[in-house]
């Protein structure tokens, strides 16, 4: 990159980062295995805005140790359901089958959206884990945020599904940082 573009991509990064929101709180239900899941999720998602896609990632843990990870791959798929979830989803039901999830948490570097909420819920999975709520990346991107927005706590309780149990934010300011770093791209 030639050195004034590299100025100016440096100048914008450092802008969007000064404009992040400040992260919300950890959620206290949150443990430190918990916190050292989402830093992989973050690197997930990082690795997939550095490949042209949204930056999210997510990991399947099962019996402590990570079984199954994916990033986000939309945009370089020319494929709108490949969201970290969903596509996390849809590769463990094809190499490990269904039974993969029971007694599994998933972890998203970013709260999941409803689609994503319905590929959870089919997959059956009972607990996950977020990082960034996406509340804060709109706030992030300067997307007018609902009065009343949509959260996925809410999704699951009005599904009338089995209980989920979710855990979230975590390590919002290391989400937000990965978002920040995504969104400058964009924006250039």
């Amino acid at each position: 990159m030639k050195p004034r573009l590299l100025a100016a991509a440096c100048l914008a990064t450092v802008h969007l980062l000064a404009a992040t929101p400040v992260p919300l709180p950890d959620d206290p239900a949150c443990t430190a295995a918990d916190r050292g899941f989402m830093r992989r999720a973050n690197e997930l998602a990082a690795a997939a805005s550095a490949h042209g896609n949204g930056a999210y990632g997510a990991i399947l843990v099962k019996d402590g140790r990570i079984i199954a990870e994916f990033e986000a791959c939309s945009t370089t798929a020319s494929d709108p359901t490949q969201h970290a979830e969903t596509g996390l989803i849809a590769l463990v039901s094809r190499t490990l089958g269904p039974a993969a999830f029971k007694d599994a948490i998933l972890y998203t570097s970013t709260e999941p959206c409803i689609m994503c909420c319905g590929a959870i819920r089919a997959a059956g999975l009972r607990e996950f884990v977020f990082g960034v709520t996406a509340l804060q990346v709109n706030r992030l991107r300067g997307t007018k945020v609902p009065e009343d927005p949509l959260q996925c706590r809410e999704v699951f309780s009005r599904a009338g599904s089995q209980p989920v149990a979710i855990r979230g934010p975590l390590a919002e300011d290391e989400g937000l940082v990965v978002h920040a770093v995504a969104y400058s791209r964009v924006v250039r």
